[in-house]
Order: structure tokens, then C-alpha cells, then sequence
């Protein structure tokens, strides 16, 4: 979407300056997953367009990228735990990270959890309407209890592990044997949930290929007339021993889609094919 998302950015931005005296957060109780009465302080936010667009080219889309992405991950087992990553910042990761996790809790069968693993720079607590409060970070470094600092969004069964405190080692973090053992309790505390994490950058960040090697799906996104063909040559070589999914294509101006789609999904063949 290009210009059209640095526009709806700007309005996410007064948006929050409106509503920041309303969010509220929501403990998830640690044995059942139960939170607390609480409201999402910008459900309204126009980045979410699976929310405030739902008959939207682009909404549409995302409902085919999530048809995709179940099916894709229930051809074995059930293969809940998928990290979105791009290989250079400004692609809209997070913003098709968002999408797809609240496309995904609207279905009857499946709740998400949308993990913000960018602890260099995380979004998802804003683009929610949430203050930082603890996250990922303060479980990583102080052993804060998990279920305690999720937040249930009050968008269809979507929850939100946000990123939590500014920390200097990012990478020591999420390669740690902690991070291992808070995402295998993640990926098997409910047997209908979907893990969504939003990562940092491929290229210029180590700790997304660590995190890499954890996950049954990885989804690339790519924008267009942005990023170099190369930065994707060299994004597929890092993956080529990973399960990727497929690749996410933004960045079309929604105007322009006749028979072409503001998403294009392939599968790795697919796209080695071409």
C-alpha cells in the first residue's frame, strides 16, 4: 500500500492521542487463560483493516491469506506457531502480521496469540491502543510469570504478548535457552491457539533466524518497488533450510487490483519456479 498505509500510520497516531486515557490491559489468568474485563482502546484504528474495512479488497485478501496459512498448517498435526518477518524494515511485517492474526481469531475453531518478538522496535502494543507495560522482555529477564502479562485485546479470541521493557541485548535474548522454553510452554498451553510473532528484519538482525528455527511457518513479506531483489535472494537463501511458507507481496495500490491482488501467496516452489 505504500503511501496509502504511511497515511493510515498518521491516523493511528491521532487516534491514540484520543483514546490513550482509555486502554486497558488485560491479565490472562495462567491456568485458564481467562483475562479480566477490559476494552481495546483503539479497535478503530484504521490499520485494522480486517476490523474496520471487512468488505475491503484488502480485508479480502487477508481472509485468503489466513485460508492459506490453515490449511497449509494443518496438513500434519496442527502447526501453530508462525513468525512473519521481512528483510528490511518499512515492508509492513507487523501490519500484515496484525491482519492475519485478527483474521485467524475471527474463525469459530482457532484463538491467536500475537507475539511482539521486535524488541529493537515494536509497534503492536500501539497499534492495538495499549501503553507499554511488561511483555516478552521482562519474561525473558526477570522471569515475570507468562501468563500474567498477556493481554487479551477484546478482539473476537486474539490476545497480545506485547514486546514489555527496552532491553540492550535483543539478540542474547531470543536465542536464549529461556526464549526456548517460553516458546514450547507457549506453543502448547492451548491446543486450538495460533502463535503469531512479528520479528525483526532478516537481514540486518540476527535474532529473527533464531527465533527461525523454532517455528513450523514462516511467512516473508515483501514490498513493492522497495525491496532490492537481491535482499530477497539473499532473505530466501537464509531460509532455504526453514519452513517457509510462502511470501507475502505488499505494497499495490488497492485502486489498481483488477485480476491482480494487493497479497500474492506462494509456496516456496512456486516461487523458486519463477
Amino acid at each position: 500500500m505504500g503511501r496509502i498505509e504511511k497515511a493510515l500510520e498518521e491516523a493511528l497516531k491521532k487516534k491514540q492521542a484520543e483514546h490513550s486515557a482509555s486502554a486497558g490491559l488485560l491479565s490472562e489468568n495462567a491456568a485458564s487463560g481467562d483475562a479480566s474485563a477490559g476494552l481495546c482502546a483503539v479497535a478503530d484504528n484504521p490499520l485494522l483493516v480486517t476490523i474496520n474495512a471487512p468488505h475491503s479488497v484488502i480485508a479480502e485478501e487477508f481472509r485468503k491469506l489466513k485460508s492459506a496459512v490453515v490449511s497449509m498448517t494443518k496438513q500434519s498435526g496442527f502447526q501453530n506457531a508462525i513468525l512473519v518477518t521481512s528483510a528490511l524494515g518499512g515492508e509492513g511485517k507487523s501490519f500484515t502480521a496484525l491482519n492475519l492474526a485478527v483474521s485467524i481469531a475471527e474463525e469459530y475453531d482457532h484463538s491467536v496469540l500475537l507475539v511482539d518478538a521486535d524488541l529493537r522496535k515494536p509497534s503492536l502494543n500501539g497499534y492495538l491502543g495499549f501503553d507499554m507495560g511488561q511483555g516478552l522482555a521482562d519474561c525473558l529477564t526477570d522471569n515475570v510469570d507468562l501468563g500474567s502479562v498477556i493481554i487479551r485485546t477484546g478482539i473476537s479470541k486474539l490476545s497480545l504478548l506485547p514486546a514489555g521493557k527496552s532491553v540492550k541485548n535483543p539478540v542474547e535474548l531470543l536465542s536464549s535457552l529461556r526464549m526456548k522454553e517460553l516458546f514450547f510452554e507457549m506453543k502448547h498451553r492451548y491446543a486450538d491457539r495460533y502463535l503469531i510473532f512479528d520479528t525483526p528484519p532478516l537481514l540486518p538482525f540476527a535474532e529473527t533466524q533464531s527465533l527461525c528455527s523454532y517455528m513450523d511457518g514462516i511467512i516473508l513479506v515483501v514490498r513493492q518497488e522497495m525491496t532490492p531483489i537481491q535482499s530477497i535472494r539473499d532473505s530466501l537463501a537464509l531460509l532455504q533450510d526453514k519452513q517457509l511458507l510462502g511470501i507475502v507481496y505488499n505494497g499495490v495500490n488497492p485502486q489498481s487490483l483488477n485480476s491482480r491482488y494487493n497479497y500474492y501467496y506462494y509456496n516456496r516452489y512456486r516461487y523458486q519456479a519463477k
